[in-house]
């Protein structure tokens, strides 16, 4: 926050005291990868500026050593959100000395709203817009163990995003925002078997990767 404004640091572009993300969903998963950490006793944060208050110019301070820490927070936010939105769910866990899967239904939805996850001053965000948006159209799962498996796909075949490509190749942001997820056919891929499939069973998978793209 040296750089920033110290009170819009922790800020987000859309509030989060509203949710309550459901335990085994993927906005659980980012409430609690985005949420803010106090960094106190062994993970306080060496502070430049009281160092040099406590110990005078910063000439002095290598020779003599010393070093002030402070206690601090620390979130993680999205300051620049990309055109395709790809989630990597952390599917292993240690047992002892071992790696096991975790086999657990992650719930994700077809639309995300990734603005409770985003700085206020998240970048190529049109100015007012409260909703970062995205529709779901690819996911891989994996079944097996941690030795051995098999991924397979499922895909959206849909019309082209024309304002996304404009997006990506222009930087071009539009002030309108979609809401609904893009229209297409869900199809299931293992190997060279090709099969049409409904949205309920895609969102009933054990995803392994989730791929969104920007709705705008």
């Amino acid at each position: 926050v040296s750089t920033e404004d110290p009170e819009m640091a922790f800020c987000t572009l859309a509030s989060r005291e509203d949710l309550n993300p459901e335990a085994g969903s993927i906005h659980h998963c980012l409430y609690q990868f985005t949420r803010n950490e106090k960094l106190t006793e062994t993970n306080k944060l060496l502070c430049d500026v009281c160092t040099q208050r406590h110990c005078g110019p910063k000439n002095n301070i290598k020779s003599e050593k010393k070093y002030v820490y402070t206690n601090a927070k620390k979130q993680m936010l999205i300051s620049l959100a990309p055109p395709v939105l790809t989630l990597h769910l952390k599917r292993f866990q240690h047992a002892g000395f071992n790696l096991r899967k975790v086999n657990r239904h992650i719930k994700f939805p077809e639309v995300i709203d990734l603005a409770p996850f985003c700085t206020a001053k998240c970048k190529n965000v049109a100015e007012g817009n409260t909703k970062v948006l995205y529709s779901l159209y690819g996911v891989v799962e994996h079944s097996g163990t941690m030795r051995s498996g098999h991924y397979t796909a499922y895909v959206k075949m849909r019309t082209t995003n024309n304002h996304l490509s404009d997006f990506v190749l222009q930087g071009q942001s539009s002030q309108a925002v979609e809401t609904e997820p893009v229209k297409g056919q869900w199809f299931h891929i293992s190997d060279t078997h090709v099969q049409a499939v409904s949205a309920s069973k895609v969102l009933s998978s054990q995803a392994y990767l989730l791929f969104y793209e920007r709705l705008l």
